[in-house]
Formats: structure tokens, C-alpha cells, sequence
């Protein structure tokens, strides 16, 4: 390397580096704490059958779903009163013998806890096509923005995030027994 270029270098590499100090957080800044997900057993299974009536069996099925995973991320915003969140849910889908066609809704909901306390819910069916000879599927929702109520004095941690299917009280009674909840 030839003296004059030496010498540009050592000019220009601290102006370089200058320039990249405005880039990461700012100093005693961290990624925002979110909301703990989870799940609720009696809420993360769906079992759906034709006709009426507690005695079923495997060809009264219609469709068969388990939420798999709730899974979420949170940035800084622009408002310091709002948390941005991102949340996705994965579910696995099993066609039944009963089941007519190739498409179905399944009802999946989302709700953001405070303690104990619901602060909203949403319900939002998860359209599922099978394609011919498949009868089980995995799918991850598209990802559901939510803007959290934060202050100095409340965090993301203050939430919990459920995400469940949306259940008759016969679906909810069977889940009940078969978890022994």
C-alpha cells in the first residue's frame, strides 16, 4: 500500500466510524420486554363431529386441530404509550371421515391478559384447504399486529398473550374430561 493511501485511510477511517456511532440503540436502551404466551390445554384442542349428541366415534369426525405454538416479538415504537407486538399461531389440522369437501374454518382466538383479567379478544377463523391426498396439515397464521397500553410504570410483562380455539360448551366439556380440568 502506497504512502498516500495510507495516509487517505487514516483520514477517512475515523470519519467512517463516526458516522456508525448513530446506528443501534442509544445508550441504556434495550428491546422492549413483551407478553408471556401461552397456552391453556382445554382451550388448545378442537374436535369437531357431525351430528348432535355426547357418544361419537372416529367416523363422526369432521375436523381435529391442535394449537402448537403461540410465538410473538415486540419492538420500539414511535409512541411511548404503545408496545408494538407481533404475534403468530401454528396449528396443526386433521381431516375426518365425515368431513364433506376439502375446505373448513377453524376458530382461533387471541387474547391479551392483564393477571386474570381479559383485556380483549379476538376471533378469527384460519381458513384451511387440503389438497387432494393430504389429510393433515401445519400452518402458521400470518402475523397479528397488537399495540400494547405501556407507561413508565407498566411494561409488556404486565400481558400474557392466549391463543386457544374458540369452542362450543360440548367441545369445551370434552376437553375438560379428557384433560381431567
Amino acid at each position: 500500500m502506497s504512502v498516500g493511501l495510507r495516509s487517505a485511510v487514516r483520514l477517512c477511517l475515523p470519519a467512517l466510524l463516526l458516522s456508525l456511532f448513530g446506528c443501534g440503540p442509544g445508550r441504556n436502551e434495550f428491546a422492549p420486554v413483551c407478553p408471556t404466551a401461552r397456552l391453556i390445554p382445554t382451550l388448545a384442542d378442537l374436535t369437531r363431529y357431525a351430528g348432535k349428541g355426547p357418544a361419537h366415534d372416529l367416523t363422526d369426525m369432521i375436523i381435529q386441530a391442535r394449537v402448537l405454538a403461540v410465538n410473538g416479538s415486540c419492538s420500539a415504537g414511535d409512541d411511548k404509550a404503545v408496545l408494538p407486538a407481533k404475534v403468530q399461531v401454528t396449528i396443526a389440522v386433521q381431516r375426518g371421515p365425515a368431513m364433506r369437501g376439502r375446505e373448513a374454518d377453524v376458530p382461533v382466538f387471541l387474547a391479551v391478559t392483564e393477571g386474570e383479567t381479559v383485556r380483549d379478544k379476538q376471533v378469527f377463523p384460519v381458513h384451511v384447504v387440503f389438497p387432494p391426498n393430504v389429510d393433515r396439515l401445519t400452518m402458521t397464521s400470518p402475523e397479528i399486529d397488537l399495540g400494547l397500553p405501556v407507561s413508565p410504570t407498566k411494561s409488556g410483562a404486565s400481558y400474557g398473550i392466549i391463543a386457544g380455539f374458540q369452542l362450543t360448551p360440548d367441545e369445551l366439556a370434552a376437553n375438560r374430561q379428557a384433560t381431567g380440568r
